[in-house]
């Protein structure tokens, strides 16, 4: 081999390494960014979760519209007839579709029509699982905490004789579930998102028409249950446990309701096409 050949050859190994070496450092930093990165499970000063929670209500209280973080993903909220035409346009949402309400089991209590049986699984499964999910079920439509919502509002938050209630969606969530009970102000929105594209896990992946069409948007970081697959809370209805909506936590949700119910749940994308 000549010498140009073999300073030629020595070039390119040489290259190859730092090539090499640049890949891992990239890999290395992504893997410590993705680490580092806040998540909305993260432990919030309860001081400033509550002032978020109350920054947030006194803006849907003021018939603005919010935009919140779940582990499940993130969410847009309103109470004003206004507000919730806002959430409807800027995620091109249709009609046919109800918002849901994020509540607790206190407010699930109050308001679905369900045997306490029902009400305590559900309970049981928040309390001894810790894990989100979604009821359907019937509604007391003249209970004091629907008494001052928009007609509008409720015709467009409920199906029929039914209401979809979030429960236990994180520490955002529930600290604005109680205080929003200890108000007597029930609020109602969905995922942050334009319809049909899949839920957002992060603020600054909200599109733009719907982070416009919020006052107030409160950045936890990426949430908890982020997945490839866009999915939010499972959605049950609990007349009959049927699982109208597969989402995160699915199979944990499944074992369960098996185990503390003997509830067997299905699954609604079974046999559907990959």
């Amino acid at each position: 081999m000549s010498a140009a050949s073999t300073a030629a050859s020595t070039t390119a190994h040489a290259s190859a390494r730092a090539a090499a070496a640049e890949r891992l450092t990239a890999e290395r930093l992504t893997a410590e960014r993705l680490t580092a990165e806040r998540l909305t499970a993260d432990p919030v000063d309860p001081a400033v979760l509550a002032a978020e929670v109350a920054r947030v209500l006194d803006t849907i209280a003021a018939g603005g519209v919010a935009i919140i973080p779940l582990d499940v993903a993130y969410a847009i909220l309103a109470r004003s007839a206004e507000g919730i035409r806002r959430i409807f346009a800027a995620k091109g949402r249709s009609w046919n579709k109800p918002s849901g309400l994020f509540g607790s089991i206190e407010i699930s209590r109050a308001l679905h029509v369900l045997p306490p049986e029902k009400h305590a699984l559900a309970e049981t499964i928040i309390t001894k699982e810790g894990l989100p999910f979604s009821i359907v079920a019937p509604y007391r439509a003249g209970h004091p905490l629907l008494a001052g919502v928009d007609p509008f509002v409720l015709a467009n938050s409920t199906k029929g004789p039914t209401l979809d209630m979030l429960l236990n969606a994180g520490q955002f969530h529930n600290a604005m579930a109680a205080e929003s009970l200890r108000r007597g102000m029930v609020v109602f929105g969905s995922s942050a998102n334009r319809s049909l594209t899949g839920s957002r896990y992060r603020l600054a992946e909200i599109d733009a028409e719907v982070r416009q069409a919020a006052d107030v948007a409160v950045d936890h970081g990426l949430c908890r249950y982020a997945n490839a697959e866009g999915r939010s809370s499972t959605i049950i209805d609990f007349a009959d446990w049927t699982v109208l909506r597969k989402g995160v936590c699915f199979d944990t949700l499944v074992a369960a309701f098996r185990r503390h119910g003997g509830i067997t749940l299905a699954d609604p994308e079974a046999g559907r096409p990959t």
